[in-house]
């Protein structure tokens, strides 16, 4: 199993969130795929609005959380992540950055475990090729965070109110460590 897809198994678990057990591979209710959709389209909203202004930190913060999302959306199904190839190559056009990114969000709206597996390896490949940082630990270090304000007792990604996902960008660590020069 991913060593990813582990760690957000193990969110999961510790909030005795709703997820089936691994290599079940179920089929995802509509209102799953629905909540995990407006999800990536809120993180992926984050990361192209972090292009627009040119916040390498926040572009990976958005990156990150499509790849932990899409990692959800998989654990939820009891899938695991796939290799996919990434057939993305840098033309120094953030369009094309902001198309491919789109389009795999897009396309997760089938809520097939495939989709989302090729989104986290696009986000995977834009974080070491396009950011130029540690994805590794940037998805440790956002990992880190929910399970720490979940033991606190604060607010987490799943919010509380009908027991939705609700991602906090707002509460996301900084990145920055992450970055290479």
């Amino acid at each position: 199993m991913n060593e990813h897809l582990q760690l957000v198994r193990q969110l999961h678990e510790a909030m005795s969130y709703p997820q089936a057990g691994q290599g079940a591979n179920r089929r995802p209710s509509d209102m799953d795929v629905i909540k995990h959709q407006a999800l990536l389209m809120e993180a992926g909203s984050t990361a192209l609005y972090a292009i627009k202004v040119t916040e390498i930190v926040d572009i990976l913060t958005g990156l990150v959380s499509l790849a932990y999302i899409a990692s959800a959306a998989i654990a939820v199904q009891g899938g695991d992540i796939t290799e996919k190839p990434v057939s993305w190559r840098q033309d120094g056009s953030v369009l094309t950055v902001m198309k491919i990114i789109s389009d795999k969000i897009n396309q997760c709206a089938e809520g097939n475990c495939d989709n989302y597996s090729e989104l986290y390896h696009l986000c995977l490949h834009l974080v070491r090729g396009f950011i130029n940082a540690d994805f590794d630990k940037a998805f440790r270090l956002v990992h880190n965070s929910h399970i720490s304000r979940f033991k606190e007792g604060g607010e987490s990604i799943y919010g509380a109110a009908d027991n939705h996902y609700q991602l906090k960008m707002k509460y996301s660590p900084d990145l920055s460590e992450c970055l290479f020069e």
